[in-house]
């Protein structure tokens, strides 16, 4: 009975994640164990509940049949989880956590260091990647995202606003005509980054102005390398005034066009509802939303 039990909250699992190795990393398995819960499983129901291939896997009829029952076990389970663990002070548990790759200095961080060092008995897995993660495949209990989020199917709160500045180095300022007016950027080059937008929208006492840049000198795939390739004088980028505030105060880095600003954009946390960690999301985010 408990093995019947284990395979359906794998399977369940694989469902969800799409994949035998996403489900792998969620439940902190090998690929080959999961594989075994769900073809044991299937022999004991003696169907086959997905279509497998090397490239893609979808779920039978007979999987498409027992995958809400299955949820039902799993959520049921969550939930008297949650019900014993909200008697205690004391949180157990594990959580997987992505956090974007740059600024380990900042205020969110700081609060994730602060909650695992209060709650000692969480095991806590942090993964840092300035490109859009996918929750539910890698098995990510909880995300921290910035800017403008997309319509989904996820769970968000927002926890704190980030404030941005567009810098260059005071060496490539020095060789461009740079005048109050911004549209006097277009002759710049700029540090693209490939996960966001290139539009550049600054705002000024009620003014507006978007520019679409013309002139893209590099593309990087992180922040980090953006913030290194405007401090060697390959062009101008925004970056999160946090990140930045030894170097303007140094001088290293320098405001294009002062006065001038990117708005004021959000910071969210964001979570599958159906992860088997909840109440322990629930309670990070409450913590990380009364803290920032």
């Amino acid at each position: 009975m408990a093995d019947d039990y284990k395979g359906f909250a794998v399977f369940a699992t694989v469902a969800e994640s799409g994949s035998f190795s996403g489900a792998a990393r969620r439940l902190k398995l090998s690929t080959s164990v999961v594989s075994h819960h769900v073809t044991k499983l299937e022999e004991r129901l003696g169907v086959t509940l997905f279509y497998r291939s090397t490239r893609s896997l979808s779920l039978t009829v007979e999987g498409e049949k027992i995958l809400p029952a299955a949820r039902r076990m799993m959520a049921a389970a969550a939930e008297a989880l949650d019900l014993l663990a909200e008697d205690h002070d004391q949180l157990v548990g594990a959580l997987r956590i992505t956090l974007p790759s740059f600024g380990t200095n900042t205020l969110v961080h700081q609060r994730v260091w602060d909650f695992a060092r209060d709650h000692p008995m969480v095991a806590i897995t942090l993964l840092s990647s300035d490109r859009p993660v996918d929750l539910i495949r890698d098995g990510i209990d909880l995300g921290i995202r910035l800017g403008v989020l997309a319509d989904s199917s996820l769970k968000t709160r927002r926890i704190g606003t980030f404030q941005r500045v567009l810098v260059g180095s005071p060496a490539y300022l020095d060789t461009q005509d740079v005048t109050e007016d911004p549209l006097s950027l277009l002759s710049c080059d700029f540090i693209a980054f490939a996960m966001l937008p290139a539009t550049v929208e600054l705002q000024r006492n009620g003014e507006n102005c978007v520019i679409e840049p013309e002139n893209i000198r590099l593309e990087v795939d992180t922040i980090t390398a953006g913030k290194a390739a405007v401090m060697a004088g390959l062009g101008l980028q925004r970056l999160q005034v946090s990140e930045i505030e030894q170097e303007l105060a140094d001088g290293s880095l320098v405001e294009a066009l002062p006065g001038w600003r990117p708005p004021e954009l959000g910071v969210y946390a964001v979570w599958p509802d159906a992860s088997a960690q909840k109440m322990l999301t629930r309670r990070l985010v409450d913590f990380l939303a009364q803290n920032a």
